[in-house]
């Protein structure tokens, strides 16, 4: 395909996205703008696989084409010049979104900074970076009110927890990324005890995972198991609710499962399902009173169990029909992985499957691809799209790099997971490719 042919492809990718993006939203209502101060129907879907695929195409293709026009030095500056999660953490910890609830016309930096203390100049100058970025709306000078975007980062979403996470814990191990690579001590370990968060944490005589900092600390902790929760909007993941056929089966054993991010509304939806949640102690402590609070009538009909697990050391309760991992597997390097999966294999019955649901990484090689995309069902993208969709599916790469900060771990290609689940003693069955992470079905082998 000549050059231009590949940016007239590029663009027809772009409007063909776009418009789905556009019919699908029209489905639940009129279509959002950038200034919108209310939620859209859309935004809380369970099943969002259709909407993400459109995305997945229309981010990768308009990246894409930038990226082949523009100067390259424009590009690579941009690649670095990315100060946003700066500024929203000052926003999130500052309650700006909540405090603009209040003000549905918008608030006056001079006014805004006298609630939360901030040099009102220097607000300014962070509010008009986000709302350059389509988070809050500067609908005159100096004047910022909340529109669809800003909403996420209210108190009472989910999402602002991960987000906090993001800012905080994360971004500490990433200032400190290059001087784990470089240090003969720890450069070639997978050790989760000296990712790169915990090298930095450990400077003021922190020891321990990741897991075990969040566990010394009741409020980080309860944060972020509810950031968990955030997860259903951020990946989709709840669409695995309608692509799987639960309805088919009678017990889901979620393991790792903490507070019901997964289970709470599995639920709500397929009520024929008995459920046991496998976490360590603390975690199920909070979750009893989640579900004693948002599902009674699950807990009433005994509907879920809740058995403390430590899954590196004990097997969970055996002979169940699902057994359901989300995002657990990616939390760990390969050697604990190993010992997880082992023992959920002597769980199994004869029928038993095992989903694990995380990030997939895709190939680049169209080679590879095109295989994976024929045999096991993974989506690969349209040409001329660099076939993993570029941009399109980066969060799955940003998110292997968020693994690797905090807990030495990482997100696995398709190759990854076979290597890793056949030494286990499990056969994939099927990939379900639910547009930003896949559900990998397995049985025992």
């Amino acid at each position: 395909m000549a050059n231009k042919a590949k940016l007239e492809a590029l663009l027809t990718l772009i409007n063909t996205s776009a418009r789905d993006a556009i019919a699908l939203y029209e489905q639940y209502g009129d279509v959002p703008t950038i200034d919108q101060a209310e939620p859209h129907p859309l935004d809380n879907a369970v099943d969002q696989v259709a909407l993400k695929s459109a995305i997945r195409t229309l981010e990768g293709a308009c990246a894409q084409i930038c990226a082949t026009l523009a100067p390259p030095a424009h590009t690579a500056v941009n690649l670095v010049q990315v100060y946003d999660p700066a500024c929203v953490r000052v926003v999130a910890r500052e309650h700006v979104s909540d405090i603009l609830l209040k003000y549905p016309k918008g608030l006056h930096v001079n006014e805004l900074s006298k609630k939360i203390n901030v040099e009102p100049k220097k607000l300014a100058r962070i509010l008009r970076l986000l709302a350059t970025r389509g988070c809050y709306s500067e609908v005159e000078t100096d004047v910022f009110a909340n529109n669809r975007l800003s909403l996420i980062l209210l108190d009472e979403n989910p999402v602002k927890n991960i987000i906090l996470f993001h800012v905080e814990a994360t971004a500490k191990g990433a200032s400190v990324f290059y001087e784990t690579l470089k240090d003969p001590k720890i450069a070639y370990s997978y050790d989760p005890t000296i990712a790169p968060a915990m090298y930095a944490i450990n400077k003021n005589g922190t020891e321990g995972t990741i897991f075990d900092w969040m566990a010394r600390n009741d409020g980080l902790r309860e944060s972020y198991h509810v950031s968990m929760r955030a997860l259903n909007s951020i990946m989709g993941s709840l669409a695995v609710l309608t692509q799987f056929p639960f309805e088919k089966y009678s017990t889901v054993v979620d393991v790792g499962g903490g507070i019901g991010a997964f289970s709470l509304p599995l639920s709500k939806m397929h009520k024929n399902v008995k459920i046991t949640i496998h976490d360590l102690p603390e975690a199920l402590v909070q979750a009893r009173g989640i579900w004693a609070k948002e599902s009674p009538e699950a807990v009433a009909e005994n509907r879920v169990d809740f058995v403390d697990l430590n899954f590196f050391e004990q097997v969970p309760v055996k002979g169940k029909d699902i057994y359901y991992l989300r995002n657990i597997i990616h939390d760990w390097p390969d050697h604990e992985s190993g010992l997880i999966l082992s023992n959920l294999r002597k769980a199994l019955g004869p029928n038993s499957r095992v989903l694990i649901h995380d990030y997939v990484l895709r190939q680049l090689s169209r080679k590879q691809a095109a295989v994976e995309a024929s045999e096991l069902g993974v989506v690969s993208a349209p040409e001329p799209l660099l076939a993993n969709f570029g941009v399109g599916s980066i969060r799955s790469y940003q998110q292997d790099l968020n693994m690797l900060f905090l807990h030495n771990a990482k997100e696995r290609t398709l190759q990854d997971f076979l290597a890793l689940t056949t030494v286990a003693g499990l056969k994939l069955e099927k990939v379900w490719d639910l547009a930003e992470a896949c559900v990998l079905e397995y049985s025992a082998a």
